[in-house]
Protein backbone atom coordinates (compact mmCIF):
# COMPACT_ATOMS: atom_id res chain seq x y z
CA UNK A 1 0.00 0.00 0.00
CA UNK A 2 1.79 3.21 -0.71
CA UNK A 3 2.62 5.94 1.77
CA UNK A 4 -0.32 8.61 2.22
CA UNK A 5 1.20 12.24 1.64
CA UNK A 6 0.29 15.41 4.17
CA UNK A 7 -1.06 16.57 0.51
CA UNK A 8 -2.96 13.57 -0.62
CA UNK A 9 -5.10 14.27 3.17
CA UNK A 10 -5.63 17.59 1.95
CA UNK A 11 -4.73 21.05 3.64
CA UNK A 12 -4.54 20.94 7.50
CA UNK A 13 -4.39 20.47 10.35
CA UNK A 14 -6.45 23.60 10.96
CA UNK A 15 -10.46 23.66 9.54
CA UNK A 16 -12.19 25.39 6.92
CA UNK A 17 -15.39 26.45 7.89
CA UNK A 18 -17.89 27.16 5.46
CA UNK A 19 -21.06 28.84 6.43
CA UNK A 20 -24.29 29.06 3.47
CA UNK A 21 -27.72 28.97 3.14
CA UNK A 22 -30.25 30.63 0.81
CA UNK A 23 -30.74 34.34 1.12
CA UNK A 24 -32.93 35.34 4.30
CA UNK A 25 -31.88 32.62 6.42
CA UNK A 26 -29.34 34.62 9.02
CA UNK A 27 -26.20 34.22 7.67
CA UNK A 28 -24.88 37.37 8.40
CA UNK A 29 -26.47 37.61 11.24
CA UNK A 30 -25.31 34.74 12.93
CA UNK A 31 -21.72 35.01 11.48
CA UNK A 32 -21.37 38.32 13.41
CA UNK A 33 -22.91 37.08 16.79
CA UNK A 34 -20.06 34.64 16.32
CA UNK A 35 -17.61 36.95 15.52
CA UNK A 36 -18.52 38.54 18.48
CA UNK A 37 -17.93 35.47 20.64
CA UNK A 38 -14.72 33.82 19.05
CA UNK A 39 -12.60 37.30 18.27
CA UNK A 40 -10.27 36.91 20.91
CA UNK A 41 -9.18 33.24 19.93
CA UNK A 42 -6.36 33.57 18.17
CA UNK A 43 -6.66 30.17 16.63
CA UNK A 44 -9.64 30.95 14.78
CA UNK A 45 -10.17 33.73 12.02
CA UNK A 46 -12.95 35.29 10.15
CA UNK A 47 -12.11 35.41 6.02
CA UNK A 48 -13.00 38.69 4.56
CA UNK A 49 -13.47 38.07 0.53
CA UNK A 50 -12.95 39.82 -2.33
CA UNK A 51 -15.65 39.91 -4.72
CA UNK A 52 -16.06 41.80 -7.88
CA UNK A 53 -18.44 43.91 -6.55
CA UNK A 54 -17.72 47.58 -5.24
CA UNK A 55 -17.96 48.23 -1.29
CA UNK A 56 -22.29 48.68 -0.03
CA UNK A 57 -22.75 50.21 2.83
CA UNK A 58 -26.04 47.59 2.81
CA UNK A 59 -23.62 44.54 1.45
CA UNK A 60 -21.18 43.04 3.32
CA UNK A 61 -17.78 44.32 3.85
CA UNK A 62 -15.05 43.01 2.10
CA UNK A 63 -12.79 43.59 -0.51
CA UNK A 64 -13.09 44.59 -4.70
CA UNK A 65 -11.10 43.02 -7.27
CA UNK A 66 -12.07 43.77 -10.98
CA UNK A 67 -13.17 40.70 -13.47
CA UNK A 68 -9.26 40.85 -14.28
CA UNK A 69 -7.87 40.15 -10.94
CA UNK A 70 -10.63 37.80 -10.40
CA UNK A 71 -9.34 35.73 -13.77
CA UNK A 72 -5.91 35.57 -12.85
CA UNK A 73 -6.20 34.64 -9.42
CA UNK A 74 -8.23 31.58 -10.45
CA UNK A 75 -6.35 30.65 -13.59
CA UNK A 76 -2.73 31.27 -11.32
CA UNK A 77 -4.54 29.01 -8.70
CA UNK A 78 -3.68 32.19 -6.12
CA UNK A 79 -6.46 31.30 -3.99
CA UNK A 80 -8.07 29.41 -0.83
CA UNK A 81 -11.62 29.34 -2.40
CA UNK A 82 -13.09 30.38 -5.47
CA UNK A 83 -16.66 30.45 -7.44
CA UNK A 84 -19.29 32.45 -9.38
CA UNK A 85 -22.81 33.63 -8.06
CA UNK A 86 -25.24 36.35 -9.74
CA UNK A 87 -22.60 37.71 -12.06
CA UNK A 88 -20.06 37.96 -9.50
CA UNK A 89 -16.66 36.50 -8.32
CA UNK A 90 -16.23 35.54 -5.00
CA UNK A 91 -12.16 34.72 -3.81
CA UNK A 92 -11.42 33.50 -0.17
CA UNK A 93 -7.64 34.96 -0.59
CA UNK A 94 -4.59 32.12 -0.58
CA UNK A 95 -3.76 33.19 2.56
CA UNK A 96 -6.09 31.46 4.45
CA UNK A 97 -5.03 28.12 3.39
CA UNK A 98 -1.42 29.36 5.41
CA UNK A 99 -3.52 30.05 8.50
CA UNK A 100 -4.86 26.48 8.10
CA UNK A 101 -1.11 24.93 6.80
CA UNK A 102 -0.71 26.79 10.98
CA UNK A 103 -3.74 24.92 12.87
CA UNK A 104 -6.05 27.68 12.66
CA UNK A 105 -9.66 27.45 11.84
CA UNK A 106 -11.23 29.82 8.77
CA UNK A 107 -14.84 30.50 9.05
CA UNK A 108 -15.86 31.80 5.98
CA UNK A 109 -19.18 32.89 4.16
CA UNK A 110 -19.13 30.64 1.33
CA UNK A 111 -21.40 29.19 -1.28
CA UNK A 112 -23.00 25.70 -2.04
CA UNK A 113 -21.04 25.60 -5.56
CA UNK A 114 -17.45 25.21 -3.60
CA UNK A 115 -18.67 22.63 -0.62
CA UNK A 116 -17.51 19.30 -2.84
CA UNK A 117 -13.98 21.49 -3.14
CA UNK A 118 -13.85 22.39 0.00
CA UNK A 119 -14.22 18.81 1.18
CA UNK A 120 -11.81 17.66 -1.19
CA UNK A 121 -8.99 19.88 -0.23
CA UNK A 122 -8.75 20.01 3.44
CA UNK A 123 -8.58 17.61 5.88
CA UNK A 124 -11.42 19.23 8.02
CA UNK A 125 -13.97 21.12 6.01
CA UNK A 126 -17.41 21.74 8.20
CA UNK A 127 -20.45 23.39 6.82
CA UNK A 128 -22.57 25.19 8.52
CA UNK A 129 -25.93 25.15 6.66
CA UNK A 130 -28.36 28.16 8.04
CA UNK A 131 -31.70 27.88 6.79
CA UNK A 132 -35.29 28.41 7.86
CA UNK A 133 -38.44 27.61 6.40
CA UNK A 134 -39.30 28.97 3.01
CA UNK A 135 -42.03 31.06 4.80
CA UNK A 136 -40.51 32.56 6.70
CA UNK A 137 -37.48 33.16 4.09
CA UNK A 138 -39.68 34.74 2.04
CA UNK A 139 -40.87 37.15 4.83
CA UNK A 140 -37.47 38.13 5.57
CA UNK A 141 -36.74 39.03 1.89
CA UNK A 142 -39.82 40.64 1.79
CA UNK A 143 -38.84 42.79 4.91
CA UNK A 144 -35.41 43.95 3.26
CA UNK A 145 -37.91 45.90 0.62
CA UNK A 146 -35.31 44.52 -3.02
CA UNK A 147 -37.21 42.04 -5.17
CA UNK A 148 -41.09 41.62 -5.32
CA UNK A 149 -43.05 39.33 -3.82
CA UNK A 150 -42.97 37.56 -6.96
CA UNK A 151 -38.77 38.16 -7.82
CA UNK A 152 -39.01 36.54 -3.68
CA UNK A 153 -41.57 33.79 -4.94
CA UNK A 154 -39.11 33.07 -8.29
CA UNK A 155 -35.40 32.70 -6.26
CA UNK A 156 -36.81 30.66 -3.53
CA UNK A 157 -38.72 28.49 -6.18
CA UNK A 158 -35.27 27.71 -8.04
CA UNK A 159 -33.21 27.83 -5.12
CA UNK A 160 -31.24 24.45 -3.79
CA UNK A 161 -32.37 24.92 -0.60
CA UNK A 162 -30.24 21.81 0.47
CA UNK A 163 -26.85 20.85 -0.48
CA UNK A 164 -26.09 17.01 -1.98
CA UNK A 165 -24.58 14.84 1.29
CA UNK A 166 -22.08 16.01 2.67
CA UNK A 167 -19.74 14.49 5.48
CA UNK A 168 -19.47 17.24 8.65
CA UNK A 169 -22.69 19.34 7.36
CA UNK A 170 -24.10 21.06 10.16
CA UNK A 171 -28.04 21.95 9.23
CA UNK A 172 -28.90 25.16 11.72
CA UNK A 173 -32.54 25.90 11.18
CA UNK A 174 -32.52 29.72 12.04
CA UNK A 175 -36.40 29.91 13.58
CA UNK A 176 -34.60 30.58 17.31
CA UNK A 177 -32.80 33.23 18.77
CA UNK A 178 -29.45 34.29 17.63
CA UNK A 179 -28.10 32.85 20.76
CA UNK A 180 -29.60 29.78 19.97
CA UNK A 181 -28.06 29.36 16.48
CA UNK A 182 -24.35 30.57 17.91
CA UNK A 183 -24.61 27.61 20.18
CA UNK A 184 -25.31 25.75 17.89
CA UNK A 185 -22.31 27.14 15.82
CA UNK A 186 -19.87 26.72 19.23
CA UNK A 187 -20.89 23.57 20.02
CA UNK A 188 -20.46 22.26 16.31
CA UNK A 189 -17.10 23.54 16.46
CA UNK A 190 -15.92 22.21 19.74
CA UNK A 191 -15.87 25.10 21.93
CA UNK A 192 -17.81 26.09 24.94
CA UNK A 193 -21.18 28.23 24.77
Amino acid sequence: MPDVTVEDAGLGPGRMVLVVGPSGAGKDTLMAALHERLKFRSDVVFARRAITRDADPEAEDHDTLSRDEFDRLVDTQEVALSWEAHGLGYVIPKSYDEAIAKGVTVIANGSRKVLERSAQKYQSAIVFLITAPIDVLAERLSARGRETKDDIRRRLQRADLEPDSLANLVRIENTGTVEDGVAAMMKALGYQA
